[in-house]
């Protein structure tokens, strides 16, 4: 994952700073960020590559940032967009990286720290302030990447453009008489040559197969009159794509129309939904409404839809139980499904963004059934 020239080091400099304030309202003495998309997001910067050497963003109100790196790295960091509007900290193979970042925190403060940092390097920290306490930035600060800005939505909708571009090219292939597996590179090259860096998924999942969600690709033979589930997506110059589009090959069935129309239904109800103001869950009942009342309620096993950004998963989610509200440049998917074990499935996924008075979909193209050869 890289960062892109779209971002300026001003740019850098607002996310870091909202960072700030969002853990001094959540009551946090700051954030720690380790490697990953919050870093990513926040200053432009990846490491080259997965490391044991302490790497680590140190945010505090009232303070200027500070990462600390290994000095191996620091050449690398210093051409970071978002490096002149922060202080590197280098630290040498032999020096405790931890009593350096420890020097920049409150003792007995509680933090923010990422998700994915190595559970040495909190330890480490703990040993070094056993004061301190952590919270993770998903249960502290679960939309600090939610509401994207103007330029992070036109880099939403390139991707979701590209994915459209790939739906259209891949439903012109043969899938008759090919395993799974071949179709599902064939998306995967697609979404390369329409400017993917990073595919993350490529789900091929024909006949019985698309009863099960997550299947992605196996060794399975598409045959005639199967129904196939396609979901599909990944990075664009750092911001994800993820769409979904039932297909089937040779004619269908009354059945298999029927409940394809009902998942389009869905879909189209859940998208209404979307508006300023409104909970997340108001999505998942609006759309799962629709399966219900045609008596199809236990075959849609699981949530509304996810937020996507510099990840294609990430917070907010439409769930049940999720009393957060919409704000205008949230962007998430709208994705209900249908599952019929042994059978079929059908999903139907769109990004969605909010707008100041409704959604706009980042997806485009059609979402009747389309017949393959």
């Amino acid at each position: 994952m890289t960062g892109t020239a779209s971002f300026t080091a001003d740019d850098y400099r607002a996310r870091m700073e909202r960072a700030a304030r969002e853990a001094a309202d959540a009551g946090l003495a700051g954030l720690l960020v380790a490697p990953g998309p919050d870093l990513v997001w926040l200053t432009g910067y990846a490491p080259p590559a997965a490391t044991e050497r302490l790497t680590l963003l140190a945010l505090a109100p009232g303070r200027d940032p500070v990462l600390v790196v290994p000095t191996l790295e620091a050449p690398d960091a210093a051409k970071a967009t978002g490096a002149p509007v922060l202080t590197l900290r280098d630290w040498t193979d032999g020096q405790d990286p931890y009593a350096a970042t420890a020097a920049l925190l409150d003792t007995g403060g509680r933090f923010g720290i990422s998700d994915n940092a190595w559970a040495m390097h909190l330890l480490g920290l703990q040993k070094a302030l056993p004061a301190t306490s952590y919270a993770s930035l998903t249960d502290a600060l679960p939309m600090l990447r939610a509401v994207k800005d103007a330029a992070e939505l036109e880099l939403m909708a390139a991707a979701g453009a590209a994915a459209d571009a790939t739906f259209e090219e891949i439903r012109k292939v043969p899938f008759g008489g090919r395993r799974e597996t071949e179709v599902g590179a064939d998306l995967a090259d697609l979404l390369r040559r329409f400017g993917h860096s990073q595919v993350d998924f490529t789900i091929v999942a024909s006949g019985p197969n698309g009863a099960n969600p997550h299947h992605e690709v196996g060794d399975r033979v598409i045959q005639d009159g199967d129904m196939v589930v396609l979901d599909f997506g990944g990075l664009k110059d750092g911001y994800g794509s993820d769409t979904s589009r039932t297909v089937h090959v040779g004619e269908p069935t009354d059945e298999e129309r029927r409940v394809h129309d009902l998942v389009r239904e869905a879909q189209q109800a859940g998208f209404e939904a979307v508006r300023p103001g409104v909970a997340c869950q108001e999505v998942d009942r609006a759309a799962r409404a629709v399966i219900a009342d045609a008596g199809y309620g236990e075959y849609f096993i699981h949530r509304t839809g996810h937020g996507i950004g510099v990840t294609t998963h990430e917070p907010p989610y439409m769930i049940e139980g999720e009393e957060r509200r919409l704000v205008p440049g949230m962007c998430f998917s709208v994705e209900p499904g249908v599952y019929l074990p042994g059978r079929f499935g059908v999903r139907i996924e769109d990004i969605v963004t909010v707008t100041e008075d409704g959604g706009r979909r980042l997806n485009d193209t059609t979402r009747e059934l389309v017949i393959v050869g």
